[in-house]
């Protein structure tokens, strides 16, 4: 067995693994870049090492043996990055470093989307019709759409994640959409290459599990169901799925095995078929993830099953001793990311001010742990726009599918992170439709769900509670001069707040101590205080978490409140006297019905494309230049018809706000100020 083993990935993933060999007695190393400096990954480990980019090999295969007295005599690529990269399997072996995966054979062939379709066909394995030939140019792939038929997806050959995946309806949207993917593929894979396949309406995505050993022994652990995806990136996941019979299981279970089995496959990995929800007994296989994967968890909790410590005996020579396992009971795993569903899914970057993560609620009917949190989340840490903006996993397990969706609910529920938007009340939101109660699942179902799903606006109690936070940074015992308690001669008059949330602004009105106050919203007064766990509001006492960011006695400017209550959480930010005056004078600048001919770049992040050159005209809805942050492409595009005054270029820095082109056009005048 091995003695050490670097851990060449970061997050969440990455203190997932140490746990595990940590429980086994094996030391673990970690690396990181200057973005990751102070990450949980890094302070779980026994030793850690600063390097250039998870991307490098030669990093990481170097800080293998950068460590005094400690050298790592293996490696494990977690998932992402180098991952299902050959060549680091190469460098490990060129360095004697065991790597923790499959053999390069199984690596290249299944690690391109195009080879492992033609692979897999010739062992009798069913594949999804289109076109997937190396080396093919976008002018190849435009004419070949014609013969794939639409609508299609067209999709990157390397990597996995969804990442680059774009659906075309219409042949006049193909070569934009190549240029894009290609682009993301680059960036993401290191290889732009594309292929196309026809668009399964209405596809279920359901994965199997396989572990096999160097002695030719191949398992299968059951299926996974990953339908519920948002742009080809997986949400919600669960073991087993609802909708296929013992028959089905058994018969994908087994092509999953002959696709292992013809690359003479090692370790853990993921074959992905797409079943069509009006025909569950055929499925079509998509691609071999040669890799532990993002939702293994819900495998590990209904087969009792440590995949990762299965990874690491295999690869260190031992023979596989597990046998085909009984599946046991029904697991639920739900994705948190750090983006903000209300604005499109834009992802948050900044800085973690409070975190409550989900209890263990004890064990469930079937004396398995009912919660379990795979996460990297410290409180004070840095969520960085530099990577992919999944921060934690919560997973729940039941006797039945109904009782983990109800564990997993209460677990979102009690989860608080404040200081970046997130999608847990989404989660919740999602996990609450009829469809996915019964299971009625699909690869589309969230994009049709989108518009039915309404957030939480701040209640009145929410509001209360954020002004009374500010208040009662304000309130300075002693002088009264010193407090704003509304003293005058004659009427007192409360004190005014001013309060941000998502492009609405709320009034507040407080009078009197934090203590004992009476707050007045849209006319209604009601007497309220904070207390230790949230706000008396009236006769309610309302559990809240409440953190106040930039507070600062004698002024309501630059407050920031974060409030969390039952998986819904709300950034508010107080104005003061000269933002409020601005607002005001911009309302009244703007004439009615006109657009704003500046164009802002609606998060942190990285300018990959520009699509237009200074003086150039465009016309509203044309993209005019598209940023990437958290691995994702946001393009921003004309608000007007006019002529564009725009100077960046691609690799250039932009923060939220930023404008970043501006809209010459006679409909972005205005009349001035009006009284």
């Amino acid at each position: 067995m091995f003695s050490a083993v670097l851990v060449a990935n970061r997050g969440e993933i990455s203190c997932r693994i140490t746990r595990t060999l940590h429980s086994m007695g094996i030391r673990s190393i970690a690396v990181y870049t200057e973005h990751d400096r102070d990450a949980k990954h890094v302070q779980v480990a026994d030793a850690a090492v600063l390097i250039d980019s998870y991307l490098s090999v030669e990093s990481i295969v170097a800080a293998a043996h950068a460590v005094a007295g400690m050298n790592a005599d293996a490696v494990h690529p977690g998932y992402g990055f180098l991952s299902e990269n050959a060549q680091l399997a190469e460098a490990c072996a060129a360095a004697g470093i065991t790597f923790i995966g499959p053999g390069v054979e199984a690596l290249e062939i299944m690690g391109d989307k195009i080879a492992s379709k033609k692979h897999v066909t010739e062992r009798g394995v069913a594949v999804i019709p289109g076109i997937a030939e190396p080396g093919m140019t976008n002018d190849d792939l435009v004419a070949a759409a014609a013969e794939v038929g639409f609508p299609l997806l067209i999709k990157p050959s390397a990597g996995g994640g969804g990442k680059g995946m774009t659906i075309v309806r219409e042949p006049d949207a193909v070569a934009g959409a190549l240029d894009s993917a290609r682009r993301v593929a680059s960036a993401a894979f290191g290889d732009d290459t594309l292929f196309l396949e026809r668009l399964v309406e209405k596809p279920r995505h359901i994965e199997v599990q396989v572990l096999a050993d160097s002695h030719g022994t191949i398992i299968h652990l059951g299926e996974r169901e990953c339908s519920l995806q948002r742009r080809h990136q997986k949400i919600i996941e669960e073991a087993p799925s609802p909708l296929l019979d013992e028959a089905t299981r058994q018969r994908i279970g087994e092509a999953a095995c002959e696709v292992a089995r013809s690359v003479s496959y090692v370790g853990a990995g993921t074959v992905e078929f797409l079943v069509s929800d009006n025909a569950p007994d055929e499925f079509f296989f998509m691609e071999m993830n040669t890799r532990l994967q993002v939702e293994h968890p819900v495998t590990e909790m209904v087969t009792g099953i440590d995949l990762v410590e299965w990874q690491v005996r295999i690869a260190a020579g031992e023979k596989l001793t597990v046998g085909t396992p009984t599946l046991t009971g029904h697991a639920v795993e739900a994705r948190i990311y750090s983006e903000d569903p209300a604005n499109d899914f834009l992802p948050s970057a900044g800085q973690i001010v409070h975190l409550h993560e989900a209890d263990s609620v004890g064990s469930d009917s079937v004396g398995s742990p009912s919660v379990r949190v795979d996460s990297s989340l410290v409180e004070g840490g840095t969520v960085s726009a530099n990577y992919d903006p999944m921060l934690a996993k919560v997973i729940a397990h039941g006797a039945t599918r109904a009782e983990a969706l109800h564990s997993l609910d209460r677990a979102l529920a009690d989860t608080v992170i404040l200081g970046v938007t997130t999608n847990i009340e989404f989660l919740r939101s999602l996990l609450a439709r009829d469809d996915v109660r019964a299971g009625a699942l699909d690869t589309g179902l969230i994009e049709r769900a989108l518009a039915e799903i309404e957030f939480a606006t701040p209640s009145p109690a929410v509001l209360a509670a954020a002004a009374l936070s500010i208040h009662s940074h304000r309130w300075m015992p002693g002088s009264p001069w010193q407090q704003p308690s509304g003293w005058r001669v004659g009427q007192h008059r409360p004190a005014r707040y001013r309060l941000e949330c998502a492009g609405t602004v709320y009034e507040v009105l407080v009078a009197g101590p934090p203590s004992a106050a009476e707050v007045t919203i849209a006319g209604d007064t009601t007497p309220a205080r904070l207390t230790s766990t949230g706000i008396e509001w009236g006769a309610l006492s309302i559990r809240l978490a409440i953190e106040t960011e930039g507070a600062h006695e004698h002024s309501t400017d630059g407050h920031t409140v974060w409030i969390a209550h039952e998986g819904t959480s709300w950034s508010l930010t107080s104005q003061g006297r000269a933002e409020s005056l601005a607002d005001h004078r911009a309302t009244l600048a703007r004439v009615a019905g006109v657009v704003d001919p500046e164009l802002r770049s609606p998060m942190p992040g990285t300018v990959v494309a520009v699509a237009v050159a200074a003086g150039d005209s465009v016309t509203a809805g044309q993209t005019v230049i598209t940023i990437e942050a958290m691995k994702m492409e946001h393009p921003v595009v004309a608000t007007l018809d006019g002529v564009v005054d725009i100077s960046l270029k691609p690799g250039d820095l932009v923060t939220r706000d930023q404008v970043v082109a501006r809209i010459d056009s006679p409909q972005a005048s205005t009349e001035g100020e009006t009284s």
